[in-house]
């Protein structure tokens, strides 16, 4: 069972997922300063820059948004040219475009943007220019995709795009057929605002935080959800009564004398789940490094000694590690290239024990991950798509002296 806990102030929303108990998601996110992905805005061209393939897009915001080329040609794969074309022929200086936010801005880097337009809803992923129907991977049965299938491409006008997402499995036609009646809807208010605006301005915004787990992760019926605000209550049972209406378990109403995330241990796993050396059950340890790009993680033994033989150890601490690392991949919201040092296994058998047991965990990850494989030197590699900001509202503050590194500089005397 999931429990969805929401703990609101004046000035920060912070939501934690927990899964049987133990902390799987969690975010924050101020009240004035909601994310950008997914909001659509009406952007102006300021610079193409045919070097690069790119152009950059004034959309209001302190950085100009960064325009592939890719997000320029046709979402459909096979309605793109066998040649790509020139930026140049695709945008002109001081034109005006709708674009969509795929990415923060973070650093000194601006927003990516595209024009491959996406609107989810409970059901599906409504593409209004994509022109095909696909299945979320991880509905199986050969029959439900088929069904699915046919359902969208029965629904859908001409050149619209859907994605069935994993929870519309066995979900009757009614159903898929009212999300998409609102997400049109939806796309009609986008467009009509574009016509009326002039660049830069905001056409859509993405969900609040709460309403995006609600619709992306929350199963309505099973599923608990506990919040320590009245006014987010309501709010939260007004979604739920237009997303599933009478088939939601009710919204509790969180009055404790002590926070709701440290009445749930919220708190006391994010301590312990977010640092640099992370002990693990029986005394093994993870050494977790991350750069902009790259993560690494390291495995050890440590204190722990179980096991009648030395492979027989190593085997059961990379096992409890990467269920460990699966889920810590997606509460702290780790993206790029990540790099597991497991500890070195003598038998083929016992490492593909180790990334089955991987693959287990981040199926349960909304976000797309790929697991590449073992190197030469015995690492995993794997790659995790990232959209958003990192974990808002609890992440360590880096040391003025040493940078984060813990170690201080010194001249020798």
């Amino acid at each position: 069972m999931k429990q969805m806990i929401v703990h609101c102030t004046q000035r920060v929303t912070r939501m934690a997922l927990l899964d049987n108990g133990s902390l799987v998601e969690y975010a924050a996110e101020r009240d004035q300063q909601q994310g950008l992905v997914g909001s659509y805005y009406k952007g102006r061209v300021m610079n193409v820059l045919p070097g690069m393939q790119a152009a950059f897009v004034d959309i209001g915001q302190k950085k100009n948004a960064f325009l592939y080329v890719d997000d320029v040609l046709h979402p459909h794969l096979e309605r793109q040219p066998e040649v790509k074309p020139s930026i140049e022929t695709l945008l002109q200086p001081g034109q005006e475009i709708v674009v969509q936010v795929r990415k923060e801005p973070r650093g000194g880097k601006g927003a990516r943007v595209t024009t491959h337009y996406t609107l989810p809803g409970r059901w599906m992923v409504y593409m209004p220019f994509a022109d095909y129907v696909g299945v979320s991977k991880k509905i199986s049965r050969e029959s439900e995709r088929a069904r699915l299938k046919a359902i969208g491409e029965r629904l859908r006008r001409q050149e619209e795009g859907i994605i069935m997402r994993t929870v519309s499995e066995d979900e009757p036609v009614e159903a898929v057929e009212g999300d998409l009646s609102f997400l049109r809807s939806q796309w009609e208010m986008i467009t009509r605002r574009a016509q009326e605006s002039t660049a830069p301005a905001l056409l859509h915004s993405d969900l609040s935080i709460v309403q995006r787990f609600i619709r992306d992760a929350f199963n309505p019926q099973q599923d608990e959800l506990m919040i320590d605000s009245a006014k987010a209550v309501r709010e939260a049972e007004a979604f739920l009564n237009d997303m599933a209406p009478g088939k939601y378990k009710p919204v509790r109403f969180y009055q404790g004398q002590e926070s709701i995330l440290a009445a749930y241990g919220v708190q006391e796993q994010l301590h312990r789940s977010f640092g640099r050396k992370l002990t693990l059950e029986g005394g093994a340890t993870l050494i977790w490094d991350e750069t902009e790009a790259l993560t690494v993680i390291d495995v050890n033994t440590a204190q722990y000694t179980g096991g009648t033989s030395l492979e027989e150890t190593v085997t059961r601490t990379n096992l409890l590690a990467a269920e460990e690392i699966g889920r810590l991949i997606r509460l702290r919201d780790t993206g790029g290239i990540i790099i597991i040092d497991f500890i070195d296994m003598q038998r083929e058998e016992h490492r593909k024990m180790v990334t089955e047991r991987l693959e287990r965990v981040i199926s349960r990850d909304r976000t797309q991950t790929h697991i590449l494989g073992w190197t030469h030197l015995g690492l995993l590699e794997m790659t995790r798509k990232k959209a958003r900001h990192d974990s808002a509202g609890f992440a360590p503050v880096i040391c003025q002296c040493c940078g984060g590194t813990g170690k201080v500089g010194a001249w020798l005397e």
